[in-house]
Formats: structure tokens, C-alpha cells, sequence
């Protein structure tokens, strides 16, 4: 699914109407049958409505939403803002319409004072006041309604976007005048803004409604941001021959774990393993012998010359795919080890968890890194990389996307919708995962995945998409059986078999 600015969303609207052809109006009326389908599956008419519509074509669709509710029996009362006494085309045939018709229960144009409504726990508030057009901070009268609405205990339906919020950038906005709806139902794709974590407070629950906008448009229009979705993923796979032999398989190193953290080095190997490799071998210091050999029996074992921590980089030359970092400690000797192993690694490179602590600490050396190599932070962990604290969840993806085509590297930037910046300066934002997944030692299982499928042959841009998918398909499987609330690492990897077996049926 691509995600598309807010310019082109208004080219898409545009483009409907000329090459469908659909009067625009129609198109607007399309669009509230939907809306209004959405609000009565989910309220009956003995539930009140108070419809607040804006200026614009947002506040048109409201009025069409009020008027096709109340001819379903809803008792709904609508207070259009017509503050500048311009009201779109649209809108004001829709609220021409309204008036005409006599459906509404209570009509009233604000041009001046507003007496708000008593907004009950009873009430649906339709949020029609402004949508994917706004492109600064709500203020003055508008912005004492939003805090109203969010004050009062009515459930609010948001239309397209809650009003305030922008379609990307909101860094800056002022997240007081900002509607915090219960229900968003936006118009035919998802929003950027959507899909960044800083705006779910705003979002509540998101339902996309389709109102058959040109897919011709939708198809020849380029983008830089894109959801990864199955259907995209399952002709990546690569077949498994059936004469293959481990051998064929690929062959992975991990460098991993330290002492005390050698659980962060099963959990990458385990998942490595299960990641359909052919071989695994794990350098790791000796006191982490017995637990390696008694947790992944699978695993070759390369033992560190020290008793506790990674200090020397070795030959990995005989390696299809590298992963470096789960529960590798920030020795200053582990440090060095670390920047001399990458840059002597032919083999693709996954960087996670203390080798990015490692690199936060050493900014200098970023500039070692070699092209294609895969980085896989976190939030905060993406901070110390990017040298400062980012204002907002964009900032830190426009920032990540910079980095990835900097370093020519893939910058796997981790959270729900966990994004991959590609060194050409595209997004692919992973659907899959659950909030259960908000535990130690996922992370480490997403390293090992990624190692994994680079050893098995994958390009780097694939095994991220397959890795990140894979990682969340398993976790929504695990979520469904066990709940989120109780969901721990390893049960990631238990249900890695059942992700595999769904992608690959």
C-alpha cells in the first residue's frame, strides 16, 4: 500500500473526478455513505450525534455524514464553522441539502459565538472540522472547541484525519489542539502520520474505508513510503530444493553475548536456526560455553580467548552472513573488536543492540562502515546514532532515511510499524507485530532472522522485508493463542515455523 503526501492525496481526489468521470460532489457523497455505514455498525439511532463540520471539503463530508444519519433514524444535532463566511463549494451544497431536507434534529451556522453542545457519555461527536489539507497548528476558537471535545466523555469518530493533526510533519504542531479521537475512518489509504507512534494518543482505532478512488493514479504515482503487505513478500521467497543439503543452506556467524547477557546470544542463534540456515556458528566468551551448548545444541561454538567479553576480531571469511551486538557488552577492548570485525567482514553485516551502543559512543567511526551494511535500532538507540534526541517520531524517521542513503546502509528503524530506509531514500513500513512484542530479547530475534536469511542467499533489502515480517507474523500468531500480555521472546521463535508455513502457503 503506498503512502502518499497530502498534495497528492488532493491530486488523487482530483484525478478520480476528471478520469472516472464523478462530479465531485458525488465523490463526496460516495465517501459519506461510507463514513456513515462505518459510524451504524457500530451505534444504533438511539445513539445522539453531534456533527461539528469545518469550512472545507471535510466539513462537507460531515454535513453529508449528519444528513444520511438522521435519514436512518438518528436524532443528530450539526454546528457548522463558517467563521470567515467561506464555505468550500461542496460544503455548501451539502449544507444547502441538509437545510432543505429538514434532517437535522439541530442546525446552527457559527459565524460569531459558539454555545457548545453538553457532550454526554452517551454522545458519538462526528469530527468533520478539518482534514488531510491542514498545514499548521490549530489556534484561537478552533483550538478551545478541540480541548472541549477532548475534555468532554463522548466517544469521537473523526473523519479522514483528527482534526489538527497533519498528514506528516508534526513536529511542531501543539498537541493540545489536537482532536484525540476514539475511532478515525480515513478515506481510501492510511496516512504517513499514521503509521508514527507519537500520533496514536490522536488516532484510537484507525479503519481505512475504501471509496474506489482511480487506481490508475494510485498505480503510476511514485512515492517514497510504502506499507509492506503478504502479497508483496510471498514472491521473495526463495524455494527450498528438495535434493538441498546444509551445505546449500548457507553458513551464519553471530557475535554475540558477554557474561551475564549470554541469554541475548541463545535467543539470536535460536531464531538464526530457525530462520532456515544452514549452519550457524556463535563466537562468544567461554563462560558462555555450557549455557550455548546445552541451549543451542545446533550450534557450532567459537570461544573468545576471554572468559567474559568479545575482544578479538576474527576470520569471517568462510561466513555467508554476519550478525553482531545482542548481548554483546560496551567494553572499551569489545569496542575495538567490534569496529575491526566489521570493517575486515566481506559478508553482508547486521549491527544491532550493544554494537550500536558501541558505534553511538564512536560517531567517527560510522563513517567506517561499510556500504549495505544492515543497522537495526531502536528508537532511543537511533538518537545516540543520529548524535541528539530527535523532536518527534518524523524527525527521527527523515533523520534515519538521511543516514540510510548517507551510509549507503538499510536502517531498520524498530517500533509498531517498524520502517526500513533503503539506501535510495525509500520507506517500507512493516503491517505485522503487536504491542506484546514490547519485551527483552525481541530484538535479538529479529538479528538472528536477518542473519539467517542473508546466509541463505537473500539481498539485503529482501531479508529485511521477510526479517521484519516475519518477526511481527510470529508475534501476532503467538499474540493470538497467548495473549500479548504474557508474550516473551522466545515465544517469537517457537512460532516461527507457523509464520514461515503461512507466508510460504
Amino acid at each position: 500500500m503506498k503512502i502518499f503526501t497530502a498534495s497528492q492525496i488532493h491530486e488523487l481526489d482530483t484525478y478520480t473526478i476528471e478520469h472516472e468521470p464523478i462530479r465531485s460532489i458525488d465523490l463526496m457523497e460516495r465517501a459519506a455513505k461510507a463514513i456513515a455505514h462505518a459510524i451504524m455498525e457500530r451505534w444504533t439511532n438511539q445513539t445522539p450525534v453531534v456533527v461539528f463540520a469545518g469550512p472545507g471539503n471535510n466539513g462537507g463530508d460531515a454535513l453529508a455524514v449528519a444528513r444520511l444519519l438522521a435519514g436512518h433514524g438518528y436524532k443528530v444535532e450539526v454546528f457548522l464553522f463558517n467563521i470567515h463566511n467561506k464555505l468550500s463549494e461542496d460544503c455548501a451544497t451539502n449544507k444547502q441539502r441538509l437545510i432543505d431536507g429538514k434532517y437535522a434534529k439541530k442546525f446552527t451556522e457559527i459565524k460569531l459565538n459558539f454555545d457548545p453542545p453538553v457532550l454526554t457519555a452517551d454522545t458519538v461527536v462526528v469530527d468533520g472540522l478539518f482534514g488531510s489539507g491542514l498545514n499548521k497548528p490549530l489556534a484561537g476558537g478552533f483550538a478551545s472547541l478541540v480541548k472541549y471535545i477532548n475534555q468532554s466523555p463522548s466517544m469521537t469518530v473523526s473523519i479522514d484525519l483528527p482534526s489538527g493533526l497533519m498528514t506528516e510533519d508534526n513536529s511542531y504542531n501543539v498537541r493540545a489542539n489536537i482532536v484525540k479521537a476514539n475511532l478515525t475512518l480515513t478515506l481510501q489509504q492510511k496516512k504517513l502520520a499514521m503509521l508514527l507512534a507519537d500520533n496514536q494518543p490522536y488516532i484510537g482505532e484507525l479503519k481505512v474505508l475504501d471509496i474506489r478512488l482511480s487506481q490508475e493514479y494510485i498505480a503510476k504515482t511514485s512515492t517514497p513510503f510504502r506499507i509492506v503487505e503478504e502479497s508483496d513478500l510471498r514472491p521473495r521467497l526463495r524455494p527450498r530444493p528438495d535434493f538441498a543439503h546444509k551445505g546449500d543452506m548457507g553458513h551464519a556467524f553471530l557475535i554475540a553475548g558477554s557474561y551475564g547477557m549470554s541469554g541475548a546470544a541463545v535467543l539470536a542463534s535460536r531464531a538464526c536456526l530457525r530462520s532456515g540456515v544452514g549452519k550457524l556458528t556463535v563466537h562468544t566468551p567461554r563462560r558462555n560455553y555450557d549455557i550455548m551448548q546445552i541451549s543451542v545444541p545446533e550450534a557450532v561454538l567459537q570461544m573468545d580467548r576471554e572468559e567474559t567479553a568479545f575482544t578479538e576480531a576474527v576470520d569471517s571469511d568462510n561466513f555467508d552472513a554476519l550478525g553482531i551486538g545482542p548481548g554483546l557488552g560496551q567494553q572499551e577492548t569489545t569496542a575495538i573488536a567490534l569496529i575491526a570485525q566489521i570493517r575486515r567482514s566481506q559478508c553482508p553485516v547486521v549491527v544491532d543492540a550493544d554494537a550500536l551502543n558501541i558505534l553511538a559512543n564512536h560517531l567517527a567511526w560510522m563513517q567506517q562502515l561499510p556500504s549495505g551494511i544492515i543497522l537495526t535500532p531502536h528508537p532511543r538507540e537511533f538518537d545516540r546514532l543520529s548524535g541528539n534526541v530527535s523532536n518527534g517520531c518524523f524527525e527521527r524517521l527523515t533523520k534515519a532515511r538521511d543516514m540510510a542513503e548517507r551510509l549507503r546502509a538499510y536502517v531498520i528503524l524498530k517500533g509498531h510499524y517498524s520502517a526500513l530506509c533503503l539506501p535510495d531514500g525509500d520507506v517500507l513500513f512493516n503491517s505485522t507485530g503487536n504491542s506484546g512484542m514490547a519485551t527483552a530479547g525481541s530484538g535479538d530475534v529479529l538479528t538472528g532472522i536477518i542473519t539467517g536469511l542473508l546466509a541463505r542467499g537473500y539481498e539485503q533489502k529482501d531479508a529485511c522485508l521477510l526479517g521484519m515480517y516475519l518477526h511481527g507474523l510470529a508475534g501476532d500468531l503467538a499474540a493470538k493463542n497467548l495473549g500479548k500480555e504474557s508474550l516473551v521472546a522466545s515465544d517469537l521463535i517457537d512460532y516461527l515455523p507457523q509464520a514461515f508455513k503461512r507466508l510460504n502457503d
